[in-house]
């Protein structure tokens, strides 16, 4: 039997354009017809499904003038498998399911177990065909009909319905009531509606029973293998069946040919082997699979990006830039409905109010989002402010470092990530930035998350600022200060020369705390990191401690270093500066 060849890639070219139709049912089965099948398991390819397994169906639409401008068709990454699978009674179903576990398909996100349509009975009424083959029907038909062979003529309705009212009355009206729902159809709920809306939308898979449509003679050969014989096969199906799905290498093997584990777990029960068809949609396959069927082979796919509230930020590389729109589609396509926007940084920060230069490639332009971080609420613009969610384990762990007595100074705050959280655990918080853009959302979201009472918001350059707070008489006695601006913020380590020389010995000088940032590409970025710092204070007898928060590009660590401000650059005068 010939096998057709897989498709292995999806060409890339402008000129993509859908050929085939999109189904719009959800994950169900039906019966379809054909007259001829083949297999096409390729051995030599990995287990599970894959886009260079399977194959396409061969039904091309009708285009329309904005299908034929699309870059790439949703369709083409669907893919048809051919498999077999076992009918049996529904209430057999899941015993079966996990004895035979190890034989049926056991892919990702599909279930073993496929239900089929028109094939369903009610528990209610699926009592009343339970009869054995030798029990006359008399009893079933006088419930249904009202009469029995050998019972003389029918009663009329209403003589018939007063009948049962009373007989059913003294044996307990519920099966009356039952009995009276048996020509009445079923009434689906808002409930029950809502669910099967939500399947035909969301469905990523179809599975279908294929039958032949040629008669016995036409078909000139006989089938009886693929069906148990006497030995497996009892009786006629009672009830409701559901369709067990095979493993792949099982697929068009007849009964003789299974496992022997397979037929030990079926002896016995009622049974048949048929024939289905597994179709994977657009929908099923995850973000790096289409990817990787999109791009040119040998080049890196893109997998980490930045999610801010409805946004999706990426970085992506110079190979990357001429397939941007496609790789945007593809992960907005993926994270719907929770993302809406998906942008790429354009270029480096450079300058003064830290924010980044993005361009919008796929969905809305709203660049406006609100962040939910470990309970708090934040609004953000990327447009006009800076925020990193990959800094929000950073921004625990300094937390751990405060206490319940803390004043912080958070001199570099943003739209307050630190500020706020900090608020709910010390004392008080000072936070400035100089971008006015940031300072307005950080009012916001003091509001936004009831701290306003707890934080004091400035707008001022960091070096004014460190100099205002420390020398102003109302502020509080301040013991942590924060400094996360990377790149410069070591540089402005210089404004605590000399920030308490007015003040006498015998005030009591509280020391603070520091926690400053940095970048660094040396080969030892800590020892680097250091001597910066050192530098910038012009003191070298000090206890430094160093973590490195994370890689931020090859070879380049953004790091944390924590320090008691030295006494001798608190107290320094201006004689000792020369």
């Amino acid at each position: 039997m010939l096998r057709p060849s897989p498709s292995l890639s999806i060409p890339l070219s402008p000129l993509l354009k859908p050929v085939f139709t999109k189904p719009c049912t959800a994950v169900s089965i039906r019966r379809i017809a054909v007259t001829s099948l083949s297999v096409n398991l390729d051995e030599t390819l990995p287990y599970g499904p894959s886009l260079s397994k399977g194959h396409q169906p061969s039904i091309e639409p009708k285009l329309s003038q904005q299908d034929t401008e699309a870059l790439f068709d949703e369709n083409r990454f669907t893919r048809v498998f051919d498999i077999s699978a076992l009918r049996v009674s529904a209430d057999r179903c899941y015993a079966l399911e996990s004895q035979l576990r190890g034989h049926l398909l056991n892919w990702p996100r599909i279930r073993n177990i496929a239900r089929v349509p028109g094939d369903e009975i009610d528990a209610e009424v699926q009592k009343y065909f339970n009869l054995s083959d030798d029990e006359p029907l008399d009893s079933l038909n006088r419930r249904i009909y009202g009469k029995a062979e050998g019972d003389g003529e029918k009663l009329s309705p209403v003589l018939y319905r007063d009948k049962l009212a009373k007989t059913f009355n003294s044996r307990g009206y519920e099966k009356f009531r039952n009995l009276a729902r048996l020509s009445r159809p079923k009434r689906r709920t808002k409930t029950e509606t809502k669910e099967v809306t939500d399947n035909k939308r969301n469905g990523c898979y179809l599975v279908e029973e294929v039958v032949d449509d040629q008669s016995d003679d036409e078909k000139g050969e006989d089938l009886s293998g693929l069906i148990g014989d006497g030995e497996y096969r009892l009786g006629k199906w009672k009830g409701s069946t559901r369709l067990l799905l095979l493993d792949e290498r099982h697929a068009y093997k007849s009964l003789d040919e299974l496992p022997e584990a397979i037929k030990a777990c079926l002896k016995g029960s009622l049974f048949e082997l048929v024939r289905c068809k597994l179709t994977l949609f657009y929908s099923y396959w995850q973000m790096n699979e289409v990817l990787e069927g999109l791009l040119p082979k040998h080049m890196i796919v893109p997998s980490s990006f930045e999610t801010v509230g409805h946004i999706i930020h990426l970085n992506l590389r110079d190979e990357h830039l001429p397939y941007k729109n496609l790789i945007a589609k593809v992960v907005l396509d993926k994270n719907k409905p929770k993302i809406q926007t998906v942008v790429n940084k354009i270029d480096a920060i450079n300058n003064d109010f830290r924010t980044m230069q993005l361009e919008v490639l796929s969905g809305n332009h709203s660049l406006v989002t609100r962040v939910v971080e470990n309970g708090l609420h934040f609004h953000v613009d990327l447009a006009s402010v800076y925020w990193s969610s990959k800094l929000a384990t950073e921004r625990q762990r300094l937390l751990t470092c405060f206490t319940r007595s803390d004043v912080v100074c958070d001199v570099f705050a943003g739209v307050g990530p630190l500020a706020i959280f900090a608020a709910k655990k010390v004392k008080y918080v000072y936070a400035n930035d100089l971008n006015p853009h940031a300072i307005d959302y950080l009012e916001r979201n003091c509001v936004l998350n009831k701290l306003e009472r707890k934080i004091e918001v400035f707008n001022m350059d960091g070096r004014r600022f460190i100099d205002a707070i420390f020398k102003s008489q109302s502020s509080r006695p301040i013991t942590q200060v924060v400094m996360n601006l990377p790149k410069d913020a070591a540089e402005y380590l210089d404004a605590f020369k000399g920030i308490f020389r007015e003040m006498e010995r015998s005030e009591g000088v509280t020391l603070p705390t520091i926690h400053v940032y940095g970048f660094s590409k040396a080969e030892d970025p800590e020892f680097d990191f250091h001597e910066r710092i050192r530098i910038a204070l012009s003191e070298v007898a000090f206890e430094v401690k160093m973590h490195k928060v994370r890689l931020v590009a090859p070879g380049k660590w953004m790091l944390c270093a924590s320090f008691v401000l030295p006494e001798r650059v608190a107290l320094a005068s201006p004689i000792s500066e020369l």
